[in-house]
């Protein structure tokens, strides 16, 4: 079961001043490699996450909800992975470019962390207790 451990700092405000909304934005998750290096209070945009770090991007989350101010979805698949090892998983709201696509949370601690891609699907399966995906 995969769970949030923080916030982006600057999401929160996002969520706060009403420039992510969970259920109506198009939210996606990213498999990042170890060379990333997060900052939870500065990092902001998925360009802050290294290019060659981002080693598979999911498809649009679905059946999105936020009861209580704790976010959830649908499992997601990453179909035939390839490429290096994901150390970390991170939830972003979907922009225009990867430049102002807003980065919300950071997962690093989970079951099956690390993935070692070998061609075939990756499945992450949400946490089903209390705080789901994450809370607010």
């Amino acid at each position: 079961m995969v769970l949030a451990d923080a916030v982006y700092t600057k999401a929160r405000q996002k969520f706060l001043d009403g420039l992510i909304s969970w259920s109506n934005d198009d939210i996606k998750v990213v498999l990042v490699g170890s060379g990333y290096s997060p900052d939870l209070d500065a990092d902001e945009f998925l360009s802050d996450i290294p290019s060659g770090e981002r080693i598979a991007i999911s498809d649009l989350l679905s059946n999105k909800t936020s009861i209580g101010g704790v976010a959830n979805a649908d499992t997601i698949i990453f179909p035939t992975v390839t490429g290096s090892a994901a150390e970390y998983i991170v939830v972003y709201k979907v922009e225009s470019t990867i430049a102002t696509s807003s980065l919300i949370a950071f997962i690093s601690q989970s079951t099956g962390l690390p993935i070692t891609p070998n061609g075939a699907d990756i499945e992450i399966d949400w946490d089903t207790g209390a705080n789901k995906i994450f809370k607010l």
